[in-house]
């Protein structure tokens, strides 16, 4: 059996082409399948459209979160109430093609891979967009402790042994395309562009995606409290240095007159501090959401089998 699981946060316009399209592509290649579509608090119609497609298709799960939890909450909401023996992940935009899925199933089953992987090989729609997740992924890559992502969002298709070590990762921060590579298995990728939006606004702003990316930084790297620290020792043998050619200058009598050169000194390591505690803090920040131990989301009712729970 395969779960595939669609988060939807405002999709209403484009709802129908994506259930459409996904149905489509299941009924292609797999007949026992189920597709459990997680409301992440909308606010518009997209849960009331969504169970219209229900009524017409038993094979559709619906899960309505209490509120706005954020995307990888959502999946993994999915994650666990998915039955499948066999679980994929998709983003409810259409800018992970549903008709990508057969090959993944058949790399998972003629090739014998536990986890395969959507890999862009190109991107079409916002150019800031594009150049923003671009500069995200050659970055991680360079700073990150996980090499082998290769461009990789969500999409993707698992194995039930890797959904189950995937589920056993109980962060509260969370940013799966990372956790998925960590922990290991036979993993494989699919080639794809992804596609422009089918329809309405994106509802990742560049301000989440900021947010994801610190997520996955702050998760999988060292490199932020590494910078501190060479930074730190950098300015430190710089004012050693400087430290040690005023006392020569107050000495042979040509040191500088005014108090420009201390003011800039002053200030430089004050913004340097500043950022330094930033860093520090992003890291105590996560540790605290770490220690309060909240749940990742709180299902408001579960739509299954034409029934309510």
């Amino acid at each position: 059996m395969l779960s595939l699981v669609i988060p939807i946060f405002n999709e209403e316009k484009l709802i129908d082409e994506l259930v459409n399209r996904t149905i489509a592509a299941l009924d292609s290649f797999i007949k026992d399948y189920e597709v459990i579509f997680v409301d992440d608090g909308s606010t518009d119609e997209s849960l009331h459209k969504i169970l219209s497609w229900k009524q017409k298709n038993r094979k559709i799960k619906v899960l309505s979160l209490s509120k706005n939890f954020g995307h990888q909450a959502a999946y993994t909401a999915g994650l666990e109430h998915a039955k499948g023996d066999i679980v994929a992940m998709m983003d409810g935009d259409l800018q992970d093609p549903p008709e990508l899925l057969s090959d993944m199933y058949r790399k998972i089953m003629e090739e014998d891979f536990d986890i395969v992987s959507g890999k862009k090989i190109g991107r079409k729609g916002n150019k800031g967009r594009i150049l923003y997740s671009l500069l995200f992924h050659i970055f991680f890559k360079k700073i990150g402790e996980i090499k082998n992502m290769e461009n990789s969002g969500n999409y993707s298709m698992l194995r039930r042994e890797a959904v189950d070590a995937l589920l056993m990762m109980k962060e509260k921060v969370r940013y799966l395309p990372g956790l998925r590579t960590f922990i290991g298995f036979k993993q494989g990728y699919v080639e794809f562009i992804r596609e422009d939006r089918f329809k309405g606004n994106p509802k990742m702003s560049i301000r989440k995606l900021f947010i994801l990316a610190a997520d996955a930084i702050f998760s999988f790297s060292r490199f932020p409290i590494r910078l501190c620290l060479i930074m730190g020792t950098i300015g430190a043998l710089v004012f050693l240095v400087a430290g040690i050619y005023v006392i020569i200058a107050k000495i042979y009598g040509f040191a500088l007159i005014g108090w420009s050169s201390t003011l800039l000194s002053i200030y430089f390591l004050g913004s340097i501090q500043l950022v330094f505690m930033g860093i520090l803090g992003e890291y105590v920040y996560r540790s605290y959401k770490e220690t309060q131990n909240r749940p990742l989301y709180f299902v408001r009712k579960i739509y299954d089998d034409g029934s309510e729970k």
